[in-house]
């Protein structure tokens, strides 16, 4: 049975609500519960004191910083705020390639800001390993800059037409919110959150991703036929937590938990790997087909949407304790890692032929939710091994230029790099039938990851 948003309109109506939700057709709960899966081995990433990893460090060297803020600063003395956003570079890596406001990757740039913010108040400690240099931001400047990246993305939280509001709005407003109290960056989160659930369809149980798709080899352009969700999607479920925590309202709640339940029996295998797309019938609720968009083939796992069910249903865990959520994002962890080379960095698809293009924004995207399900379950290192083996990896071959060891720096990389992201060799999309084909590449979301690995780490009092 359907429950209708309308019907929230109390804490009871929730429960009630929940229970239903929790409840199939036959009142059998036990059906909508994830299978678990045996242990996959994980070499620890050290005996005691995992975060002494060498490498690890540089996720806090001064050209990490730097490779941000000289980005920040092209356009800090323009006339106007920006009104593009970096998205990824050509495979030299050298220049950022730019997209619109209204484009999903929008808010990552300004949200590696804010990050940096974060750290210079909270760690000053390791704000560039405590060191000032040339290329350093004051930190008037950076809040500066904070504000300004921002200033035509508040505008953005009024879409209805993007499931993409969590990716475009949460990275810089709710830190500008927690650390400034800034009533704009509040406004922004809230309006974005209502947006969000606006997509919500009560037969489908979850929120629309795309009102249209296309491909070389496929179209969808009629939404009224077609009700599309991608893996990506669960990502975006945290804003309506987040909103849902701060203003009371149970209905963001119980979207996001919708949506995420319907995820679980729509977009994960019997193997506990991830389907890209599902189409569902909006008539019936029914699922419709499944197939990529930017992964190897339709039966196949890309890599990055692994890596989103992953984080994202550890999110959604740390918000509601539903024992669903984290079983799953431990079923999909354990894919992952089973599934990772012997030097810890993903294929771009976990099924593609090799040698392939590698994706470092998948890695890093998991590694922090790796690091989400450490967290939750405190007595177990292994999935913090396994994120700290992601990074080590990440940082030791796929850095924008090579890091160099001092004795007074710590690791600090070659004054003769030019690159304007921190990460080389993303992979935006390599499917053989998309509009245009990406890899090999810097991508803001990896550089964002990247920073956001650091700050939690240090935020759990682990580096």
């Amino acid at each position: 049975m359907a429950v209708s948003i309308e019907e929230l309109t109390t804490v009871s109506d929730q429960a009630e609500a929940t229970e239903r939700l929790n409840t199939t057709s036959n009142g059998d709960r036990s059906a909508m519960l994830p299978r678990k899966l045996d242990a996959v081995t994980i070499p620890a990433a050290s005996e005691l004191g995992n975060t002494q990893i060498p490498e690890l460090k540089h996720l806090y060297s001064s050209e990490v910083v730097a490779t941000i803020w000289k980005v920040a600063l092209k356009k800090l003395d323009d006339f106007e705020p920006p009104t593009s956003f970096p998205e990824y570079t050509r495979p030299d890596g050298t220049t950022y390639i730019e997209s619109p406001a209204d484009f999903w990757t929008s808010g990552f740039f300004p949200g590696s800001l804010y990050l940096l913010l974060e750290r210079q108040r909270k760690w000053p400690q390791a704000f560039s390993n405590g060191n000032q240099k040339k290329g350093q931001p004051h930190p008037l400047k950076l809040e500066y800059a904070c504000r300004w990246w921002t200033e035509r993305l508040h505008i953005q939280a009024t879409a209805t037409n993007t499931h993409d509001l969590g990716f475009l709005i949460q990275p810089w407003a709710q830190l500008g919110f927690e650390l400034d109290s800034a009533e704009n960056c509040l406004k922004s989160l809230i309006t974005a959150a209502y947006s969000l659930a606006s997509r919500f369809d009560s037969k489908v149980g979850c929120i629309r991703s795309w009102d249209t798709c296309y491909t070389k080899r496929y179209k969808y352009d009629d939404p009224s036929k077609d009700f599309l969700v991608i893996i990506d999607n669960m990502m975006n479920l945290d804003i309506l937590y987040y909103v849902s925590k701060l203003n009371g309202d149970p209905r963001l709640e119980y979207i996001a938990t919708s949506h995420a339940v319907a995820t679980i029996s729509a977009h994960i295998r019997d193997d506990d790997s991830t389907f890209h797309v599902v189409n569902f019938d909006q008539t019936t609720g029914q699922v419709k087909e499944r197939f990529t968009n930017q992964g190897y083939s339709h039966d196949s796992c890309w890599s990055r949407g692994q890596a989103w069910g992953i984080a994202g249903f550890a999110q959604a865990y740390g918000w509601t304790k539903d024992e669903r959520f984290l079983a799953t994002s431990k079923r999909l962890a354990d894919y992952f890692i089973a599934h990772l080379p012997d030097d810890f960095v993903p294929y771009w698809d976990f099924s593609a032929p090799l040698p392939g293009p590698r994706d470092t924004s998948a890695a890093m995207v998991a590694a922090y939710g790796l690091i989400l399900l450490y967290e939750a379950e405190s007595n177990s290192t292994r999935y913090l091994d396994a994120a700290l083996r992601i990074i080590e990896a990440v940082i030791k071959k796929y850095c924008s230029a090579n890091a160099i060891e001092t004795e007074d720096l710590g690791i600090e990389m070659a004054e003769t790099n030019d690159h304007e992201t921190i990460l080389l060799n993303a992979t935006i999309n390599n499917y053989e039938h998309a509009p245009k084909r990406y890899a090999d590449h810097g991508l803001v979301y990896a550089d964002y990851y990247f920073l956001l690995v650091g700050n939690k780490l240090l935020k759990m009092g682990l580096m």
